[in-house]
């Protein structure tokens, strides 16, 4: 038996994942068992999870992986300051100590976690780490890759191919230049949170109206027919400063960037779609030249912006490749993954062979708990609860509550591994209700009105629903495809703009549909998705629907949650109905009130994000 761990850490989102003689048999991000969203802290949780998992020690390890050179990093860093002295020295003075301490050391400080493990550890470049998680995991023998983020060491951006257990890659973008760092700076500037906030600016974009192309590309960005691209530093302020943006982005729009928690403005919205049409241009542009070098029939997708499921939906749709597979923990927590692939494939050279769905296992890679684990716990919170003897009873129940517009919190064998909650820790209701999409942003999530909820179908009835192909997947919920014309609602009233569309039923599926007719679809299937595949079609043999809403289990800043007393925490402080753990169903209206948690409690324990 050889085992490879795989580390990302000291930026955001650390995790750790496990392969075992080459199969992935854990993954978990660090946020999970710490509670701090985003946490990029060395991940010591997720790696005794791995190995606890595996029965096994750090002593017992055959090989350590980094996700990135840190030696090279801090080169970036310190070059790109030098570079731009004096200007920028408040920043300097903040993150060197820190680099120097984390970078330089780093070998020692990771032995210092890894008690009893004396092998020298391995260090992939970033990119290499994210090709690696994009690749090897997939279902191709042989793949185009391309991996976009914010930076790495200096690349912001790679492309190249995949043959068997080789990948080779074979152009980079280098910072500052970077698509990641542009949407960031946007995200930045319309008051969301760097690293965090992405997904908000590309669920506002079809709020807007992309008014501001112009100005971006004739000022800021210049775009080749390549997907490479150019940025004006002047507009920017990261290279310098502690902000993502300078002055001059404040005189071509209008104003200040927009405060946290400010309302927001017509300027955000129209910002957001100006920015979501570029990004979305420029990875179609990236896209057709990777095809143009490699001549590959598939493309593998990975780094934080393969999250941007709308710019994945236009590749998939338009552009020259016949299938496409992304990783599903994409951004910086794939790449304790990818390390350990690239060392496992790329560096000891071990045979490959892909799995015709793919090597993810529904990304299901996280500890899971037992339905004597969860009475347990409920036994000494008090709880009162119905356990189900079978699956089949089980699924009958829960979707007899959702047909009755109940909100239920799912908590189901093994976490997700990446951002998105995938039946296993989700939030479910009917897809059919018109009410709620604004209730379970407001009342149960905490967060802002204009968020879109995506859609669970079962596979086998995803094209009655959405614009996808018959035979194609999206299990990772990171396609978004059109509402197919026959299930659309047109609305009478064309006066609405801005927010004001929020309410407006579009669709046969309301809840799941975007104010662009858009959803960002997961399709479930029997061989991932197990008792969720169960219940949807409990819900479908009783509703004649095949789509159920599906969120992450947190309220607005929490991490999706990990354990039954994360699950029952979250449930206990919010609006929602139902709580089924494993087996066992717990219904608010039957619980002691006494354990009942003030939300505003339960969301001072986090930081807004």
């Amino acid at each position: 038996m050889t085992t490879v761990l795989g580390i990302s850490a000291y930026y955001h989102d650390s995790a750790a994942a496990l392969l075992v003689d080459g199969r992935i048999v854990a993954a978990a991000q660090e946020e999970r068992f710490t509670r701090r969203k985003h946490d990029p802290a060395f991940p010591a949780h997720a790696v005794e999870y791995c190995l606890s998992h595996a029965g096994i020690t750090a002593k017992e390890l055959d090989y350590v992986a980094f996700y990135e050179k840190p030696l090279l990093k801090f080169d970036r860093l310190l070059e790109t300051f030098l570079a731009v002295a004096p200007r920028g020295f408040q920043a300097f003075r903040t993150a060197m100590p820190v680099q120097i301490r984390e970078r330089l050391f780093q070998s020692r400080d990771l032995k210092t976690h890894l008690k009893g493990f004396d092998r020298r550890i391995i260090y992939g470049q970033h990119h290499q780490s994210h090709a690696a998680s994009a690749f090897f995991p997939s279902p191709f023998d042989e793949a185009a890759i391309l991996t976009l983020d914010g930076v790495g060491e200096w690349a912001t951006a790679s492309y190249g191919i995949g043959r068997g257990n080789h990948i080779t890659l074979m152009g980079e973008q280098r910072f500052p230049h970077s698509l990641g760092l542009l949407y960031s700076a946007f995200t930045y500037f319309c008051g969301f949170r760097v690293n965090s906030g992405e997904y908000k600016l590309m669920g506002l974009a079809p709020y807007g109206v992309p008014r501001f192309v112009t100005e971006i590309l004739g000022t800021m960005v210049d775009v080749k027919d390549d997907g490479s691209m150019w940025l004006d530093q002047s507009f920017f302020n990261y290279t310098t400063g502690l902000t993502m943006t300078s002055a001059k982005c404040d005189a071509l729009f209008g104003g200040p960037a927009r405060k946290p928690e400010a309302p927001i403005t017509q300027r955000e919205m129209d910002l957001a779609a100006s920015i979501q049409v570029i990004t979305e241009d420029v990875m179609l542009k990236a896209a057709r030249h990777v095809k143009a070098m490699t001549g590959a029939t598939n493309l593998c997708l990975a780094g934080g912006v393969a999250l941007n499921c709308v710019g994945n939906g236009r590749i998939l749709r338009e552009g020259p490749f016949e299938r496409i597979w992304i990783q599903p923990a994409a951004g910086d927590a794939g790449g304790a993954l990818g390390a350990a692939l690239h060392t496992w494939f790329d560096l000891l050279k071990s045979p490959r062979t892909p799995v015709p769905e793919d090597a993810m296992q529904g990304s299901w890679l996280g500890p899971s708990y037992t339905d004597r684990d969860v009475q347990t716990f409920l036994d000494a919170n008090e709880a009162v609860y119905t356990t189900y003897a079978d699956d089949e009873s089980l699924c009958a129940a829960v979707a007899d509550l959702i047909a009755q517009e109940q909100v239920v919190g799912w908590v189901q064998g093994r976490m997700e591994f990446g951002p998105r909650a995938l039946g296993a820790r989700s939030i479910l209701g009917d897809a059919r209700s018109p009410n709620l999409q604004a209730t379970m942003n407001v009342k149960i999530k905490f967060r802002e009105s204009f968020r879109p909820f995506a859609p669970a179908v079962l596979k086998e009835h995803a094209s009655e629903y959405f614009a996808l192909a018959d035979d194609q997947d999206s299990p990772y919920m990171l396609l978004v495809a059109p509402v197919v014309e026959s299930r659309r609602v047109t609305s009478s009233d064309t006066t609405r703009k801005g927010l004001d569309q929020l309410n407006a039923v579009r669709s046969d599926v309301p809840a799941v549909t975007h104010v662009d007719y858009s959803a960002r679809v997961q399709t479930v299937d029997a061989a991932r998705h197990g008792r969720f595949h169960q219940l949807l079609s409990a819900f479908h043999a009783k509703t004649g629907s095949a789509v159920l809403i599906n969120t992450s289990f947190n309220v607005r800043g929490e991490p999706i949650v990990a354990s039954p007393a994360d699950a029952f925490r979250c449930f206990m402080a919010t609006n929602m109905d139902v709580l089924v753990l494993e087996r066992t169903v717990l219904l608010k209206t039957r619980q002691p009130r006494a354990r009942l948690i003030d939300p505003a409690e339960a969301l001072a324990g986090f930081h807004l994000d």
